[in-house]
């Protein structure tokens, strides 16, 4: 796959070196809370998930986000698309922006956009699909910007810092996007 340029951000291969900047943000309570991860990782383990990765359709393997920081470019984050279903033509997509330096930049929903391009223009998909915590406001936001609307609410389904919360599913059509794509 060439990499997949927006306006502010790319997106490229996952390659072995970006595992130790990976392993400190899967490690940070701030950056975790919005995700699934709730257990301390070691190094070992985020190296055998890379490794793993290599079994991988070429279409599910993570993207790096970077940003254009002068003539360089900086890594500030992961994405991905997952849970393929070819008969259906939909997929699942996830994004971590671990360089906490970088929030609320619009880099989330920036890349989310890019994203959604890649899944209609390149892959073909017809449904995207995320799912988020409905304390992750920030997250929600960008995804709306993107052009994703809430489709569902999964009542109490995750247990995170003490409590249950309820899990949106979230969701952005490719007649949407086409939309949304001649609006602007």
């Amino acid at each position: 796959m060439s990499i997949i340029y927006g306006k502010r951000i790319r997106l490229r291969a996952a390659e072995r070196e970006d595992v130790k900047k990976f392993h400190e943000w899967v490690n940070d309570p701030e950056v975790t809370r919005g995700l699934a991860l709730f257990l301390p990782m070691s190094f070992t383990d985020e190296e055998n998930w890379f490794i793993s990765l290599a079994k991988r359709d070429q279409k599910e393997k993570p993207l790096v986000i970077e940003v254009r920081k002068g003539k360089a470019w900086k890594m500030i984050g992961n994405c991905g698309v997952f849970d393929l279903d070819p008969v259906n033509s939909s997929s699942e997509v996830g994004i971590m922006i671990g360089e906490k330096s970088e929030w609320n930049k619009g880099y989330g929903s920036e890349t989310m956009s890019l994203l959604a391009r890649h899944c209609f223009e390149t892959l073909n998909l017809n449904r995207v699909s995320l799912k988020v915590y409905t304390d992750n406001i920030r997250a929600v936001r960008a995804y709306e910007k993107a052009g994703f609307v809430l489709e569902g609410r999964l009542r109490e389904a995750v247990y995170k810092f003490g409590k249950y919360d309820d899990v949106l599913i979230m969701s952005i059509l490719r007649s949407e996007w086409t939309s949304q794509k001649k609006d602007n």
